[in-house]
């Protein structure tokens, strides 16, 4: 744990405006105040055809935290990249469940 706590203190000092989160996927990286995953505004800036105002203006925060996010991706492409594929994954697990559920519920 401690070789952890180094290796994102040392992560946090290159990168001021993100930290790192425990959560039901995981240890990841969020930017500070707001409650939003490095993958998430990731996920948005490539969904808004690589634009950080967009991606801003859509996530309701200001343009240097997407650029923080975007930093960031920059170092740790592949961390971030595993994250966006595993999100859609379950997404479509979930949308499959729910589509048997709703088949289930006509027959």
């Amino acid at each position: 744990m401690a070789q952890r706590y180094v290796e994102e203190g040392l992560r946090h000092d290159l990168h001021p405006l993100v930290h790192f989160l425990d959560g039901p996927s995981g240890r990841r990286a969020g930017l500070v105040g707001r409650g939003l995953d490095v993958w998430e505004v990731i996920a948005t800036v490539k969904d808004n055809a690589g634009s950080i105002t967009l991606a801003a203006e859509y996530l309701g925060v200001p343009t240097g935290l997407v650029e923080a996010a975007v930093a960031y991706y920059g170092e740790y492409r592949h961390e971030i990249d595993t994250e966006i594929e595993a999100n859609e994954l379950e997404y479509e697990r979930g949308r499959a469940a729910a589509t048997a559920g709703e088949k289930a519920l006509r027959a």
